[in-house]
């Protein structure tokens, strides 16, 4: 990723998984490169980062998010169908009320940049996420006959204390991403990697465990997830803001929205933000009723717990396929360039739903089980691709001083268009008739969804045709605000809270 004197210099900091490692033609000694390759790429980003950060990265995003997102996915789509009794169209939207926290996460952002908590802006704010996660979770196992509205309270918290935890870290993969642009695949690439990993082990076990001990018992386990971010919080140093003066808060926050209002201004950074809420809006989701009609006992071919669970897993390992095509082949790539092929193969692949409501596949004679493996795996390999170059576009959008805030209202933009896209879909099933036992129109739904994915190609002039390893925004928008008492990249290390509170 760096320019040839750079790598000659500092070998470390390139951003190529095995960079430097040395290539033989000696088969056992390529064979042992080709281990070594991911433990010299995590030692590199170590080195570089500071192995606090990486630690940070991989539990937040592989254990709470990953693991706990991939275990919840399928606990909480069988507590709403078989505990709660709702329609598919119906549980579209619950869903989508579900990751509102991800909206507002322009709010925890501002709160971690602005508001320190006992002296500091992250750590505190990874032991609230933990507890509120752990708390909301226990609720939802111990308490019988939980009421849809209290039950959905329940579910909104937990989802706000992966959101708070979310912000935490992003903030520092942003603050790293601007002092080591060089670096912004490789660490997004880590965060993927870990998200990747850690879906592929929650939705390996969500099926058996939802068929042994229940949905509700589900929610249970995943309090130990938001336990580790509990542990991120005493874990995690950061230099101790002295004397701040919290009088100054509404000034701080006025500061801030307005650097985030002159920077949406700026042409380079609102079209790409448009362009991502315009692609993900126009995706539809439709997910609940595929879910319902692949348990359907009638319509659908009735697939267990355990099978929907390994057919999820198995779509974890086409994101993470995804993601290592992402970064080993696709990083260095203009992000115009990779979005157009990915957006095209994203419409194409939905049809693949077409084939298997049509019951075209048992005609060709391919099973259900093995062709829905292959539409979840293809889905998500694609879908993955797509979404990288908006996580590294977004990380170098972000100005110096309010980089927390500012990263958390892009995702904010995008999750937007993924609870737009929940909630169409919600009401495309309800018009159609789709229902917990009628699935006549499903596939019309699919063809609906499928043509609506093309269009976001017809915008991509608003993405920016740069090199990915170079910073996007006015050298004037990278230099630290020191007004806003932002701590430096490097002050984020790891040490004992018990120490010092």
């Amino acid at each position: 990723m760096e320019e040839q004197e750079e790598k000659e210099t500092k070998p470390l900091h390139q951003g190529s998984a095995g960079s430097h490692v040395r290539r033989s033609n000696n088969p056992k000694k390529g064979f042992l490169e080709m281990i070594l390759r991911p433990i010299l790429w995590l030692k590199m980003l170590s080195d570089e980062l500071h192995w606090s950060f990486v630690l940070g990265v991989v539990i937040v995003y592989g254990t709470s998010q990953g693991f706990g997102v991939g275990l919840s996915r399928v606990g909480t789509q069988y507590y709403m169908k078989d505990e709660q009794k709702v329609q598919p169209s119906q549980a579209q939207v619950l869903i989508g009320i579900i990751h509102f926290p991800w909206i507002v996460k322009p709010l925890w952002g501002l709160l971690t940049d602005v508001v320190p908590i006992l002296g500091y802006r992250r750590r505190p704010y990874f032991i609230f996420a933990g507890f509120l996660g752990v708390i909301s979770m226990l609720v939802l196992s111990l308490h019988k006959n939980l009421h849809l509205a209290f039950a959905l309270l329940s579910l909104v918290a937990g989802s706000a204390g992966i959101a708070i935890a979310d912000v935490a870290i992003d903030a520092c993969v942003t603050q790293h991403t601007l002092s080591h642009p060089s670096l912004a695949g490789d660490m997004q690439s880590l965060c993927g990697l870990s998200s990747s990993i850690g879906a592929l082990l929650g939705f390996s076990l969500s099926g058996f465990f939802v068929h042994l001990l229940g949905a509700k018992a589900v929610f249970g386990l995943l309090s130990i997830p938001a336990s580790l971010v509990v542990l991120v919080g005493i874990l995690l140093r950061e230099s101790h803001v002295r004397n701040f003066a919290y009088k100054r808060v509404k000034e701080k926050f006025i500061d801030a929205s307005k650097a985030m209002r002159i920077t949406l201004k700026c042409r380079d950074v609102w079209r790409p933000c448009l362009y991502m809420y315009l692609s993900l809006a126009l995706g539809l989701h439709i997910h609940e009723g595929m879910f319902y009609w692949y348990t359907d006992a009638k319509e659908g071919p009735s697939f267990s717990q355990e099978v929907v669970g390994s057919i999820f897993s198995v779509g974890a390992v086409g994101s993470l396929f995804g993601v290592l095509l992402y970064q080993n082949l696709l990083k260095n790539h203009p992000f115009r360039d990779i979005l157009f092929w990915a957006q095209l193969l994203y419409g194409l692949s939905g049809l693949l739903d077409l084939v298997l409501v049509l019951r075209i596949n048992l005609k060709l004679g391919m099973p259900d089980y093995f062709f829905v493996v292959f539409d979840e795996a293809v889905s998500r390999m694609i879908g993955r691709i797509k979404w990288m170059p908006f996580l590294v576009l977004s990380s170098k959008l972000c100005p110096a001083g309010i980089e927390g805030t500012f990263f958390a209202l892009i995702m904010s933009i995008d999750h937007l268009g993924l609870l737009s896209s929940a909630w169409s879909g919600g009401l495309v099933l309800h018009m159609l008739n789709v229902t917990r036992t009628q699935f006549d129109n499903l596939w019309i739904a699919i063809v609906i969804r499928s043509l609506l994915r093309l269009i976001p190609i017809g915008f991509l002039f608003l993405i920016p045709r740069s090199d990915p390893n170079s910073s996007i925004l006015p050298p004037e928008m990278l230099k630290t605000k020191t007004g806003y008492d932002v701590l430096e990249p490097e002050n984020v290390e790891m040490a004992s809270l018990v120490s010092t509170i």
